[in-house]
């Protein structure tokens, strides 16, 4: 599914915060844990491919936290509940229900009024859930299934690549995502839209 903003690309062992929640207590490294995380959202990603969804399920907060509990309880035990501490990323964590009705609010309002292209709700949908930051972990992850969610289920489109296209070419991926993101930040989706298809 790509990279996440918060994503360490060393692997040094988790420490006891990080261990907090974990289900599997034998994981001692960042890579034992990817791969355990990568399992548990290959099944939710088949979830969803057996299901379809309609604009008003999808535009919930239930259906969001389900989304981030299908990719994460095998691992986790607070997976789709939303933190309770401050991070270095995201909103303060108390205004997390408030900021994510807002974006759920708008995002019905886009596609009820045709706002904007079905690329474009759906990335700016991840780029804002993202921005808040609703989960103690895995946010970059869930905020690209749901933006594949919203493109293939509400409007019938192929899902994102999110830059494996470009994982055989010389390019840092990380950066240009980096990039994209921050530009979006300004309310300049063009490089995230370009990055999502490449």
């Amino acid at each position: 599914m790509g990279l996440e903003p918060e994503e360490i690309d060393s692997q040094p062992p988790l420490d006891e915060d990080e261990k907090m929640g974990l289900l599997i207590p034998t994981v001692a490294t960042r890579a034992e844990l990817d791969e355990f995380e990568q399992q548990n959202i290959e099944k939710a990603i088949q979830w969803t491919m057996e299901k379809s969804f309609r604009p008003g399920i999808i535009f919930t907060e239930d259906f969001v936290r389900n989304v981030h509990r299908r990719m994460y309880n095998d691992v986790w035990a607070w997976a789709g509940e939303f933190r309770k501490t401050n991070k270095n990323l995201g909103i303060d964590y108390w205004q997390i229900s408030i900021e994510l009705k807002k974006l759920l609010d708008d995002a019905r309002y886009w596609h009820e009024n045709k706002s904007y292209q079905p690329e474009e709700i759906a990335v700016r949908f991840k780029h804002r859930i993202v921005s808040i930051h609703c989960f103690p972990n895995g946010n970059g992850r869930h905020s690209r299934l749901m933006a594949d969610i919203i493109i293939e289920k509400i409007y019938k489109q192929s899902v994102f690549s999110w830059g494996t296209a470009k994982l055989s070419s010389d390019g840092d991926i990380r950066s240009d995502y980096l990039k994209a993101v921050k530009a979006a930040d300004y309310n300049n989706y063009s490089l995230l839209l370009d990055f999502a298809r490449s």
